[in-house]
């Protein structure tokens, strides 16, 4: 009887890859608290008459709940299993949707965001992709990759449904919408998520995890501060197009729709890249393929520096796009490899805080860069420069394992 339940419950069963559709819908759906905030900023900063930089203070907020978020729910995650914290962040952004529509002020509005929506869509990114590389050994680093592939789901599918419900209803309203949507759109699909593995199932490993472990190359802790400073790196170097690209196009003459054109199609072809390298990583491993991606999200923000023509940066942002969306799920992937599944969320939710920490600290920097020189090519030299970072810790990873690797077989 167990070895029924085993078969249809466990590891690549059927209910895995139900549970990873769940997953799917359930990342797309409470990943508008990273966008809607973006998409209603004119509306809110009209009515309460401030200045764009006060206007963007929701927005900051978010991303610092989005990254403490990652961590406290991974760790809920690794203790009581991914219903719970789901849960929880699913009324958090509910309850956090509904008093953004009720706030008397901005500060409200930036409260509710940084407690309540940030942390609550955060369940939605980390914590989510570590619950799925759980049931799946073969296939973990695809399952992984379609889960981190709601995030931009939700960014192609939550600005034009906010949009419009904002143009119709008022920002008020469309808040206080949303909150009450997702509690009946995601409760039913954290239903799905409530079974855990079969007892022993939660170690299950391939042969080549347990290998990697045995080969790794670092202390756990020195593993994770080294996978934390790349994080960093590597989203340092993806935030100046992300964050930059429509204002450098209005200052070529361009026009901020242009840009936002240029995004839009770099984000949908990161869908492509996100579910693509999965694919990949389940060939070579996780730290090449993330290698891969960060050599290659290199060789496309170098194309920044000699080419600013309008084709061109249609062309170049669509390589960017298509180079970079595989990058951030590999952080997970490389988790599963190298450490013990039973700590897996935490250790996920600190690599992404460290990536929204680069986000956040690239944004500014290469706004800062242009306050100085007047210029976004000492920017894009920059964002190259943390790139660079990146690349040498995973290939300084990759040669300490290889060398690593022959020791301990010999010994075994």
């Amino acid at each position: 009887m167990n070895a029924i339940a085993d078969a249809t419950h466990g590891v690549e069963s059927p209910y895995a890859w139900r549970r990873l559709a769940a997953g799917l819908m359930l990342s797309t759906l409470g990943g508008v608290g990273m966008w809607s905030v973006v998409v209603a900023l004119p509306a809110m900063q009209a009515e309460f008459g401030v200045d764009r930089a006060s206007a963007s203070v929701p927005f900051t907020l978010t991303m610092l709940g989005f990254g403490v978020g990652n961590i406290v729910m991974g760790r809920l995650s690794d203790r009581f299993g991914i219903a719970l914290p789901m849960a929880l962040g699913t009324v958090m952004l509910a309850v956090g949707y509904v008093l953004t529509g009720l706030a008397g002020s901005l500060w409200q509005v930036a409260l509710a965001h940084g407690l309540l929506i940030g942390v609550g869509c955060s369940t939605s990114f980390g914590p989510l992709m570590a619950d799925m590389s759980h049931w799946f050994s073969k296939r973990r680093g695809r399952a992984v990759a379609i889960a981190a592939a709601g995030n931009y789901l939700a960014g192609t599918f939550w600005p034009p449904v906010v949009s419009h419900f904002i143009e119709v209803s008022g920002w008020r309203a469309t808040h206080i919408g949303i909150g009450i949507f997702l509690v009946f759109a995601m409760f039913p699909l954290i239903l799905v998520m409530r079974r855990k593995l079969v007892e022993g199932h939660s170690d299950a490993t391939t042969s080549n995890d347990e290998r990697r472990r045995a080969e790794s190359p670092f202390s756990p802790r020195t593993l994770q501060i080294l996978l934390c400073i790349a994080g960093v790196a590597c989203c340092v170097a993806m935030s100046m197009p992300q964050v930059h690209l429509v204002a450098y196009c209005a200052d070529l003459g361009y026009g901020a729709a242009r840009g936002a054109e240029m995004l839009s199609a770099m984000l949908a072809l990161g869908i492509i890249s996100r579910v693509g390298s999965g694919f990949v990583a389940d060939k070579i491993g996780g730290v090449r393929t993330l290698l891969i991606g960060s050599v290659a999200q290199g060789l496309a923000l170098f194309l920044y520096l000699p080419f600013d023509g309008l084709y061109s940066l249609y062309f170049i942002s669509a390589m960017f796009g298509l180079f970079q969306g595989g990058i951030v799920p590999m952080y997970a992937v490389i988790v599963r490899e190298y450490f013990s599944p039973k700590e897996a969320s935490t250790r996920v939710g600190l690599v992404i805080f460290s990536t929204v920490a680069g986000m956040a600290i690239g944004g500014w920097m290469s706004g800062k860069i242009f306050d100085i020189t007047g210029s976004y090519q000492a920017a894009f030299v920059n964002g190259l420069a943390w790139n660079a970072l990146n690349v040498t810790i995973m290939l300084w990873l990759l040669w300490r394992s290889q060398r690593r690797g022959p020791t301990v077989a010999a010994i075994a």
